[in-house]
């Protein structure tokens, strides 16, 4: 690893402690790995590769890294923010969520709260670690994939809670700004499957053959996190069901409002278009003795009309099950999961389609609370006419192996 790459950390870690609150917590990370890729381009080079490297190489790679604080300035107030540092074209650091929660102290079952800033809207049960992290695997799923690229909610979330003697519940809404491209990945190059999370103010990377067709000089990027065209809030609803023995579901609907018709110029002059995407959302989380399962189930449409009555709809689904074995410091874990997209057309000769499935298999070995191993092996096999369309086969298999050494704080 390069020296260099700690600077931005160490500045980060200088400053968060620097804060002072009546309770403060500190947790970070940075990950190095040894990676062998597939042949395929990966989608953050501007490929139809579905993993996050690609190019046929074994080779070391940094891995990312991450702060998480929270600080507790009043026994109703609450602040927290977490920042990353990555290299290539997610940029340097960046915020990826940092919120503030107002939440009075109750003496009865019911609890409410209101948190403002920007937030990741409660789709994961499978990402709570620093950084938006799973604990499980290093690749996400394909449906937190999309979400740490592109779902992110600046505004605020209402949540009302009822504490019973057996079981939880909780209800959450929420009214928010600066998401208007969300579906955008989905629409242009489908799902992928791996552990880069956009920050606010990153941007994110077209298919170079799109920007070629377009009479473009690839690279081109665009910035996952804005508002356009009229004014407008998104909105979404979440309720939450919580029982003894790490047992809940939680079932939720987003809506993003946008105006599919409006556009706004970005970098190079370009235009970036607004996409209205909503979807529901379920998912399910219990433990059998050492083992862990989650499940979960996406499914939704995206719609750009950059021509007056010429929509584009885009049907995406996924859903994935995994299942997590708690052996003390080692914590194997598999994961198994299909995708697909579906945008229909009256020329069937146009119709754009993926399906796809994945298994993902990873091995945790944590022999100190600061270091943490993972082996993982992740394989997707996917179908696209999107990739047959720029002459690429329209059936390609990605295996991905990598090797992570992981220091935690």
């Amino acid at each position: 690893m390069k020296v260099r790459r700690l600077y931005p950390m160490l500045a980060l870690l200088i400053a968060t402690t620097s804060l002072r609150a009546q309770d403060y917590v500190l947790h970070a990370y940075i990950d190095e790995r040894l990676v062998a890729a597939p042949d395929d381009t990966s989608w953050t080079n501007g490929g139809f590769g579905k993993t996050r490297y690609g190019g046929n190489q074994t080779q070391l790679h940094f891995g990312g890294a991450a702060v998480y604080g929270a600080a507790q300035i009043t026994p109703d107030l609450l602040a927290m923010g977490q920042v990353q540092y990555q290299t290539g074209d997610r940029g340097r650091v960046s915020l990826l969520e940092g919120w503030i929660r107002y939440r009075p102290v109750s003496t009865t079952p019911w609890r409410w709260s209101l948190r403002a800033g920007a937030l990741f809207p409660p789709v994961s049960m499978e990402n709570d670690g620093v950084g938006w992290t799973s604990p499980w695997t290093l690749s996400s799923s394909a449906i937190n994939t999309w979400t740490g690229e592109e779902l992110r909610a600046v505004g605020g979330e209402f949540e009302l809670e009822h504490r019973g003697e057996v079981s939880n519940w909780d209800f959450r809404a929420s009214l928010f700004r600066r998401d208007d491209p969300a579906g955008t990945v989905l629409a242009i190059r489908g799902w992928s499957i791996g552990d880069l999370v956009s920050g606010i103010g990153t941007r994110l990377r077209e298919p170079d053959a799109e920007v070629s067709e377009e009479d473009e000089t690839p690279p081109n990027y665009y910035d996952p996190f804005r508002s356009i065209g009229a004014s407008h809030w998104g909105d979404y609803v979440a309720v939450s069901w919580h029982a003894p023995g790490e047992t809940s579901v939680s079932v939720m609907h987003y809506d993003n409002h946008a105006d599919p018709g409006a556009s706004a110029p970005y970098a190079g002059g370009d235009e970036q278009y607004a996409w209205r995407t909503r979807f529901w959302s379920a998912g399910a989380r219990t433990d059998t003795g050492a083992i862990t399962w989650i499940a979960q189930a996406l499914d939704g449409y995206t719609t750009i009309e950059p021509v007056e009555d010429a929509y584009q709809r885009t049907h995406y689904r996924s859903a994935f099950l995994l299942a997590g074995w708690n052996r003390g410091a080692w914590r194997p874990a598999l994961r198994i999961e299909h995708f697909s997209t579906l945008t229909p057309s009256s020329d069937v000769d146009w119709s754009q389609s993926e399906h796809g499935n994945a298994v993902t298999g990873a091995l945790n070995w944590r022999p100190r609370s600061y270091l943490r191993l993972t082996a993982e092996v992740l394989r997707i096999d996917s179908t696209s006419t999107l990739r047959a369309e720029y002459g690429l086969p329209a059936r390609i298999i990605d295996t991905q192996l990598q090797l992570s050494v992981r220091l935690l704080y």
